[in-house]
């Protein structure tokens, strides 16, 4: 007998759905706005949802000519802890998703792409958040200057991919977008996967 490797999804979402009934601003920051809305259940009752608005971000997976994975070191104040990650930052409003990818990656590591493919896009918090990250691929990197922000400060530095699952699997890596992004490279050196290239 064959063991069955996938669950059966039922068809259709309307019978887990929610409808928005009436909404409210509760916060608004600087790219942050909190919002609590009233809705509608399933089953015809009411509950409150309160989330975040986030514009968006991008991420860099950018890997070296001896296939090292260009890494950075940030502190993160919400968490208090000093973590290793692929380079990334949020959208400007209207801003290409492209494009943001090549701006983050030069101004935190100086380094710019010459071939750019497109891996996925990821919502790393999906219970109360909007935000969602496009992971980009780039490859044959040139060296140049970086142009940090005045707030930003970072170590940017080099790893083997090897070196980046331990880091994942023993817990010094817990960022998410860098977490996936490490097991995405693993299957496409195996050639389970690939990339969407870009033209």
């Amino acid at each position: 007998m064959t063991e069955k490797l996938f669950c059966d999804l039922p068809a259709g979402d309307k019978h887990l759905r929610e409808e928005c009934i009436s909404g409210e601003d509760i916060y608004g920051g600087i790219f942050l706005h909190m919002k609590r809305d009233q809705v509608r259940l399933p089953d015809g009752q009411q509950a409150v949802r309160e989330y975040l608005t986030h514009p968006g971000a991008v991420a860099v997976l950018a890997i070296l000519d001896d296939g090292r994975v260009l890494l950075e070191r940030q502190y993160r104040y919400p968490i208090a802890k000093t973590c290793i990650e692929i380079p990334a930052g949020k959208l400007e409003i209207g801003e290409d998703h492209l494009l943001c990818a090549q701006r983050e990656l030069e101004e935190e590591t100086g380094y710019t792409a010459k071939k750019w493919s497109y891996i996925r896009r990821i919502h790393p918090v999906i219970s109360y958040s909007t935000e969602l990250i496009d992971i980009y691929l780039a490859e044959d990197l040139v060296p140049g200057k970086s142009k940090l922000d005045d707030e930003e400060f970072l170590d940017v530095f080099a790893a083997p991919l090897e070196q980046l699952i331990a880091w994942v699997e023993g817990g010094e890596i817990t960022d998410v977008k860098t977490t996936i992004s490490a097991y995405w490279l693993d299957r496409y050196r195996k050639g389970l996967v690939k990339p969407h290239s870009i033209k």
